[in-house]
């Protein structure tokens, strides 16, 4: 595929490959350790706008950065304007240089809480939502699904809306929120909301190798990619697909990861994270 920079507002991002948010996964070290790799842009686990507002300690810890950290972007999942403009503008995310909104996740109780993909479903509750966010002043993305159902897709018109919300840029996940993590991405989804919009459009889903992301690129026409679950089981994939070179054998990162994640959490912290990482390395 081809690696190209990408602008978000004042920001450029120096690849097109993008690391998902994972709940679990992407702490400040998992971050760390894949901008080295090559990404252009990593984003913190998904964190409630409703539980950084009640003061959650829990959640606060996932906004950890440093100034080390090149390009600092949180994950917002909310479903009231007021309270994501109130966090999105407020002094807990003032060090971070770029606010993603959640606007896919299929789990049922986020759904059936009016957050996530279920936004979907309430295109003027969801545009108020990044209106209010890009009151911050930063660069506003927003991560979605193709759609809610399989049979009534609607991924062009709902790129159009976040366009004309101020997103600067949709990443869009080929599936729909029924199908949850499985299945066929459906590429044409993501192809139709490339055509309908300006912004860069990052295809997200089922990319499971090098070749998988030279497929999507290739039926989709987008921007960049954006990989999830594979980057967890093979982190060398940023610098497969981007060029960079990569510095050191696998025992080596896995003790740099333990050495970093050390240094900013406790011990039963990093050892839980280090022994996810053996179980998926």
């Amino acid at each position: 595929m081809e690696i190209k920079k990408i602008r978000l507002g004042g920001i450029l991002l120096p690849s097109n490959v993008l690391m998902a948010p994972l709940a679990g996964y992407t702490c400040y070290p998992f971050r760390m350790l894949a901008y080295e790799m090559g990404a252009g842009l990593c984003f913190t686990e998904m964190s409630s706008a409703n539980a950084l507002k009640y003061q959650d300690k829990a959640t606060r810890r996932l906004l950890f950065t440093t100034a080390e950290e090149p390009v600092k972007a949180v994950q917002l999942l909310g479903g009231i304007p007021a309270v994501m403009e109130e966090m999105a503008c407020g002094e807990l995310l003032a060090g971070f240089d770029v606010i993603d909104i959640n606007m896919g996740c299929p789990v049922p109780n986020v759904f059936k809480s009016g957050e996530g993909s279920a936004l979907m479903l309430d295109q003027k509750r969801a545009s108020a939502i990044i209106r209010g966010c890009k009151k911050s002043g930063k660069p506003v993305t927003v991560k979605c699904r193709t759609g809610i159902h399989e049979n009534n897709m609607f991924t062009a018109e709902f790129a159009r809306m976040c366009e004309a919300s101020g997103a600067d840029m949709i990443t869009i996940h080929g599936r729909s929120r029924n199908m949850m993590y499985d299945g066929t991405p459906c590429y044409k989804e993501i192809a139709h909301a490339k055509a309908a919009v300006s912004i860069p459009v990052i295809a997200n889903g089922g990319i499971y190798s090098a070749e998988d992301a030279e497929k999507m690129m290739e039926h989709t026409g987008a921007d960049g990619i954006m990989l999830a679950r594979y980057a967890l089981e093979n982190p060398f994939i940023f610098s497969e697909l981007t060029g960079k070179n990569c510095r050191g054998t696998t025992l080596q990162i896995i003790l740099e990861q333990i050495e970093l994640t050390s240094r900013y959490y406790d011990e039963t912290f990093t050892i839980a994270y280090i022994r996810k990482c053996f179980r998926r390395g």
